[in-house]
C-alpha cells in the first residue's frame, strides 16, 4: 500500500474520532496527517514524511488549537438584577449596623446590614455590596 494512501487513511480516522470527542486536537492532527500524506505523494521519503507530521501536528496544537479554543468558547456570562449589585458602591443614608439600617445603590434605596457584624457605620460612610440576601444588602466599608 502506497504511504501517501495510508496517512489519508490516517486522516479519515482522526477526523472520525474528533466527531466524536470534540477536542479540537485531533482534528489538527488529521490536517497534519493530509499534509503529510501530500508530502508522502510528491515522494518524500519515510522518515521525512514522519518528520513533517510531527512538525506540523506540534505547530498545530500548540499554535491553533488554543486560538481555535478561546472563539468557541462561551464568553462569560453578563451579571443582571441583583447579581449585577455585587460589587458595587453604596453610600450609607440611615446607619448600618447588624440590626439594620439603609444605603442608596445606584440611584435605589436599599435595607441593609453590616456584613461584619461587629461594625457600626455612620450615614454619609461609602461602602462596598458583598452580597444581597433577599431585599437586604449586606455592606462593608470600603477602604
Amino acid at each position: 500500500m502506497d504511504p501517501w494512501l495510508i496517512w489519508l487513511i490516517t486522516a479519515l480516522v482522526l477526523s472520525a474520532a474528533e466527531i466524536v470527542t470534540l477536542t479540537a486536537a485531533l482534528g489538527l492532527l488529521s490536517v497534519a496527517a493530509i499534509v503529510t500524506a501530500v508530502s508522502a505523494a510528491v515522494g518524500l521519503p519515510l522518515p521525512w514524511q514522519f518528520l513533517v507530521f510531527a512538525l506540523v501536528s506540534t505547530v498545530a496544537v500548540v499554535f491553533v488549537r488554543p486560538v481555535a479554543l478561546r472563539r468557541l468558547s462561551p464568553p462569560p456570562g453578563e451579571r443582571f438584577g441583583v447579581d449585577a449589585l455585587i460589587g458595587e458602591a453604596a453610600i450609607v443614608t440611615s446607619e448600618v449596623s447588624r440590626l439594620g439600617g439603609r444605603v442608596r445603590i445606584g440611584g435605589e434605596e436599599w435595607t441593609a446590614r453590616a456584613y461584619d457584624e461587629t461594625l457600626v457605620l455612620p450615614p454619609g460612610t461609602t461602602v462596598d455590596v458583598m452580597e444581597i440576601k433577599g431585599t437586604t444588602a449586606l455592606v462593608y466599608p470600603r477602604e
